[in-house]
């Protein structure tokens, strides 16, 4: 059996993209222990040589904090390397049953909960498919879901450091297709109690296109695209912003909002680009013409009048976001944008082609055209950035400090 993980000092509370360097030695060595695990478990396995050149710290630093990280589990030694002069050294890797983390995302029509380990690996995944889920649901599926990981003793609580939940903004005043009146409860409930009644590990509660967007940054295709911006198309549709590393949340922290965007286009009656293109917006326009869908792998398996009606949607989604894709690739100049969200991989993977083609059309005028991806963690995006709250208020630098220490 493992030990438990060791306190983290009581005065540090490290927030997403904030910087982690401080002047007291108990902050600096806690600073220290999260850029070294960060660049074993981005660059690993490394020797303790290699931990110096990546990171800057003296060889006395080096072994004082992955003694630490030995005796707490974190790492684990995998054999020495072949091939060298003297003494081969020794190599260190993550060990991915280091710890783990929980993260919920709830959402309007299913709720899904991951275990993460620390490599980033989706260990369990259990989803609630259900029409507006209301608290009472979700806090009787996290129940039953604890009580079943309890049972099978797979993870242990003692390595269980946290969860996440990452769920919309005005989740429950937002007027979607069908909403039922009883859904305004999540205007008055208190998030992080829901979850705290079921067990008393820490919880973190973050918007879903956030999440998402933190995800992508830690275990997706952001540890080779540190500026990005994130489109998540769900029940809803939401952005996150991502910049050299740090999300970008502006002044309110409602940056990326971009299902709000007003759009006016003769194709549509819709008012913002959420009532346009989303799942929710999506299933509308079939119903409307007789093609019926309530579930997203439902749209993999449409007959030819549900695939051509599918394939208009496709080219109107393509054309509205193209506008609001070309002010990002303007104003910020990201390195690229990741669509992610429930719309299944296929049909993510036609819309950006079809975005890009449409992007192409204005290389003469614009200087820079951004490219558009679907994400590394598509599918599961808001709750694999969920469950990397934890890790980050526990464990892991900025971003920026990694790169920076790997430049030097």
């Amino acid at each position: 059996m493992q030990p438990p993980l060791s306190p983290p000092p009581p005065d540090l509370h490290p927030t997403l993209g904030a910087s982690l360097s401080g002047t007291n030695l108990e902050r600096a060595g806690d600073h220290n222990q999260r850029v070294m695990l960060q660049a074993i478990r981005v660059s690993g396995p490394l020797t303790r040589a290699d931990l110096g050149r990546l990171t800057g710290l003296t060889p006395p630093a080096i072994a004082n904090i992955t003694r630490r990280l030995l005796n707490d589990g974190l790492i684990l030694e995998v054999g020495r390397m072949q091939g060298t002069r003297g003494q081969p050294a020794m190599r260190l890797a993550i060990n991915p049953d280091g710890c783990f983390a929980i993260g919920v995302n709830v959402d309007r029509d299913n709720v899904t909960l991951v275990v993460l380990d620390l490599l980033g690996q989706v260990r369990h995944r259990a989803v609630l498919e259900a029409c507006f889920p209301l608290p009472e649901a979700v806090s009787a599926f996290f129940t039953a879901q604890m009580d079943a990981l309890t049972r099978t003793q797979a993870f242990p609580l003692s390595r269980i450091i946290g969860i996440g939940v990452a769920l919309p903004d005005d989740l429950g005043r937002v007027n979607l297709p069908n909403r039922p009146k009883s859904f305004e409860a999540w205007s008055t409930t208190d998030i992080a109690g829901l979850f705290t009644a079921v067990t008393p590990l820490p919880v973190f509660v973050e918007n879903d296109a956030a999440a998402a967007a933190l995800g992508e940054l830690q275990f997706g295709y952001g540890l080779r695209d540190p500026s990005f911006f994130y489109v998540l198309i769900n029940q809803g549709l939401g952005g996150g912003m991502v910049i050299d590393g740090h999300y970008f949340r502006g002044a309110q922290g409602r940056s990326g909002e971009l299902g709000f965007l007003p759009i006016v286009s003769p194709r549509t009656q819709a008012r913002t680009l959420e009532e346009a293109v989303s799942l929710s917006a999506l299933f509308a326009f079939l119903a409307a013409r007789g093609s019926i869908v309530t579930r997203p792998e439902q749209l993999l398996e449409l007959d030819d009048i549900g695939q051509q009606l599918l394939a208009d949607w496709l080219d109107l989604a393509a054309e509205l976001l193209t506008t609001p894709i070309v002010a990002v690739s303007c104003l910020v100049n990201p390195e690229a944008v990741f669509f992610g969200g429930r719309l299944p991989a296929p049909l993510i993977d036609r819309l950006a082609a079809m975005i890009n083609d449409r992007l192409r059309a204005h290389s003469g005028v614009i200087p820079v055209i951004v490219p558009v991806h679907r994400a590394a963690t598509a599918t599961d995006a808001p709750a694999v950035g969920a469950a990397l709250l934890p890790f980050n208020d526990r464990l892991l630098p900025s971003r920026t400090t990694l790169m920076k220490t790997a430049a030097e």
